[in-house]
């Protein structure tokens, strides 16, 4: 009995000498690659702040990134203290990294496609674009999906993918925008006095910009009116305002000086034949 106990503490005094400096170094690795992965979030996050020019959310995703790798290199750094092959562990790791991202790829290229929406930019929160079929205000961008509120307030969520791999308007990038509107008048009318009288209209108007200056032209004779195109400048905020406010007045105005806005017409020419 007395020889069994003594074997044994003599094994673990063995092991103690064997692997004791290599188990106090694998907890000192795992304390200070913590702590660095720690700091290396810190240190990144602070940084691209500190610049002013990149969005949180990127910078809250590289700043992971950062602290992921540094907690990866520790793990690997611990095996290698215990003599464990980390080039077969490594190759492991990048088989099932391969093996998630196969099973993944639709959710994996949305945050491929999230991220350079992030990077580049094309459009940020507030603006109001149209992409992937949807128009309205974009309420929030993540590494998934875009929230976009549509003008009768309604939730739409597109996968980033949807906006990235297509066209996007982005009607808020630029600070003013140009309002085209064409009206028809009758041939009968005088298209000099409807000229004045249009550009009369927009000129009451104190959104409209007087430079670039307003453009009234005669842009086709059509069917059954002589269709005179006008372009207007106004702030980007006004569009809607401008354009509702110019079809109504020039309307009215119409109206007062006697010009016709034709409907649509038609000659039917009918015959009589002969009855035999």
């Amino acid at each position: 009995m007395e020889n069994q106990v003594r074997d044994a503490i003599e094994l673990m005094i063995d092991t103690m000498t064997t692997y004791g400096l290599d188990v106090v170094g694998a907890i000192l690795i795992l304390i200070i690659g913590w702590w660095f992965a720690g700091r290396g979030k810190a240190w990144t996050q602070k940084a691209m702040i500190r610049t002013g020019k990149i969005d949180p959310m990127i910078s809250g995703f590289l700043s992971n990134m950062v602290r992921y790798v540094i907690i990866i290199v520790t793990v690997l750094a611990v095996l290698d203290r215990f003599g464990v092959e980390t080039t077969s562990f490594v190759a492991i790791i990048g088989a099932a990294g391969l093996a998630i991202g196969l099973a993944l790829q639709g959710a994996l290229s949305n945050v491929a496609a999230g991220v350079m929406l992030l990077f580049f930019r094309p459009f940020k929160v507030g603006d109001f674009i149209e992409g992937a079929g949807q128009i309205g205000v974009v309420k929030d961008v993540s590494l998934f999906v875009t929230h976009i509120k549509t003008g009768d307030n309604v939730e739409v969520i597109i996968p980033n993918t949807h906006l990235w791999g297509a066209a996007i308007k982005n009607y808020s990038f630029n600070p003013t925008r140009r309002v085209d509107l064409v009206f028809g008048i009758g041939y009968d009318d005088d298209i000099d006095k409807a000229m004045s009288v249009l550009g009369d209209v927009i000129g009451a108007d104190e959104r409209a910009h007087k430079d670039p200056e307003p453009v009234i032209v005669v842009g086709e004779l059509g069917a059954s009116s002589v269709d005179i195109i006008t372009r207007v400048w106004c702030d980007g905020g006004d569009y809607w305002n401008v354009r509702w406010d110019l079809l109504k007045n020039v309307k009215q105005r119409f109206d007062a000086e006697g010009i016709s806005i034709p409907y649509p017409q038609r000659d039917v020419h009918l015959y009589e034949e002969d009855a035999d």
